[in-house]
């Protein structure tokens, strides 16, 4: 009987493990104002990134807002590798990254562990 548990247990385990890296979860999604001089997009940094994905006009400038909610170590840098951009994001302040906008595309960004990403979407 025990060892009938211990499996189903292990099965369970691996199930949510699976389900946790492969599955498909919702993300939430902002996208800029094309009418706007100035795109702006908030992003709350509190575990993760929200929200995850950003569709951001082409040739109209643009400005994230990084707020860093999780005192973890790991999310206190944003990199955006394609723009060259390292920033540190101070826990409870307001972070802004101008992004360059003029050429389309999928870009991606994530914190400096490398551990949790966002996508973002020039169009």
């Amino acid at each position: 009987m025990i060892k009938a548990m211990v499996l189903l247990v292990g099965l369970a385990v691996i199930g949510f493990i699976l389900w946790w890296f492969f599955g498909k979860h919702a993300v939430a999604t902002a996208t800029g104002d094309a009418e706007a001089a100035v795109q702006r997009i908030a992003v709350t940094v509190k575990g993760g990134y929200s929200p995850e994905q950003i569709v951001l006009h082409q040739g109209v400038p643009a400005v994230l807002t990084f707020t860093r909610v999780d005192p973890t170590t790991c999310l206190d840098h944003v990199v955006f590798p394609d723009f060259g951009v390292n920033a540190e994001l101070p826990l409870s302040q307001p972070q802004e990254i101008k992004i360059d906008t003029s050429k389309p595309g999928d870009y991606t960004w994530a914190c400096g562990m490398d551990m949790f990403h966002g996508k973002l979407t020039i169009d």
